[in-house]
């Protein structure tokens, strides 16, 4: 089956609640859809593991959202809200944006892709401070991960350890919602430049990571777990899209099973608190439709703190902790 067959819907789907379990994003309101944004959502084919890839989904056309007062029509920048940009900056950006399917378009991606990826990567940053100091013990958790050092929401709010495993799911989860606006690129030839050079940034970094901070000297090990990787990758994707098209229940579980690891148990020993898990719904939501309030070219100053002190795309938000709260 060709790629572009695996299965379609319309983007404005996504931004519509389809499950009440966990009432997280009936609060979100629906966003304005770009012409380059009313593309079909393709999913490249891939063979995956038994019982890692759920089952293929597919969803009838929807209409195409309406637009409603504050909201950007199509053609137009953004004027106000929280992600402004100059239009210096804006006009500089989109004049280094080569046309789809050129040699330089595979340049250009590649230094794009480079700080998208650092964007992802730094939403759960950890270290491993034991590394630095001669002979001392790295200390572990009950799975037998070495347990690091990491500040933020993820880590702080929502209780997850700072371990590899987190690092990359979160990573994973960031990555992911960039390919869902990826996926809007003028050709599919772009999204498919694009989204390879992303995955090739996680695995240079994952390997990174493993020799420097884990000690993991020998390559073969490391290539092992970077097959170990992409498999993983390809089945967050088909999860999350399975759960953006069918409801935040369905994204929920993906969630859980990814972040949480399908423990009905927090890494504190008590018992999961599934607020959480919806807090996260939210987050994917909230930001799912703020990047389709930004052009392509202009992803790498919107993702995270800007210069101007304002919040970026991905990161915390009293929102979406107030969407979860006040439907309780």
């Amino acid at each position: 089956m060709h790629p572009r067959s695996l299965y379609s819907t319309r983007l404005g789907d996504f931004s519509k609640t389809q499950c009440s379990a966990l009432k997280v994003s009936t609060a979100i309101r629906s966003f304005a859809i770009s012409p380059a944004s009313r593309r079909f959502l393709c999913t490249t084919h891939t063979t995956y593991p038994r019982g890692l890839a759920p089952h293929s989904v597919s969803s009838p056309l929807a209409p195409v959202a309406k637009y409603y007062p504050g909201q950007r029509q199509p053609g137009t920048l953004l004027s106000s809200g929280p992600y402004v940009h100059t239009r210096r900056a804006s006009q500089l950006a989109r004049a280094a944006m080569p046309r789809p399917g050129t040699t330089a378009e595979t340049y250009v991606a590649y230094g794009m892709t480079q700080k998208l990826f650092e964007a992802c990567s730094s939403q759960a940053d950890y270290s491993i401070p034991q590394v630095s100091l001669k002979g001392a013990q790295t200390p572990k958790t009950e799975d037998g991960e070495d347990l690091g050092a990491g500040e933020g929401w993820w880590y702080e709010d929502l209780g997850l350890v700072p371990t590899f495993s987190t690092w990359s799911q979160i990573t994973f989860l960031h990555m992911y919602l960039l390919t869902v606006r990826l996926r809007a690129l003028p050709s599919y030839e772009s999204f498919q430049t694009y989204s390879r050079h992303l995955i090739d940034h996680f695995s240079h970094n994952a390997e990174h990571r493993m020799d420097v901070l884990h000690g993991f000297t020998s390559r073969t090990i490391r290539n092992k777990f970077l097959k170990d990787l992409f498999i993983q990758w390809r089945g967050v994707l088909a999860a999350y899209d399975e759960g953006l098209v069918k409801g935040d229940a369905v994204l929920g579980a993906a969630v859980w099973r990814n972040l949480w690891k399908a423990s009905h148990i927090a890494p504190d020993g008590k018992e999961l608190d599934w607020t959480k898990i919806a807090r996260v719904v939210a987050y994917m939501r909230r930001v799912t439709s703020d990047l389709f309030q930004v052009r392509e070219a202009d992803l790498v100053f919107q993702l995270c703190q800007r210069n101007d002190g304002k919040p970026g795309i991905f990161g915390y938000s009293d929102l979406d902790k107030k969407f979860v709260d006040g439907l309780r």
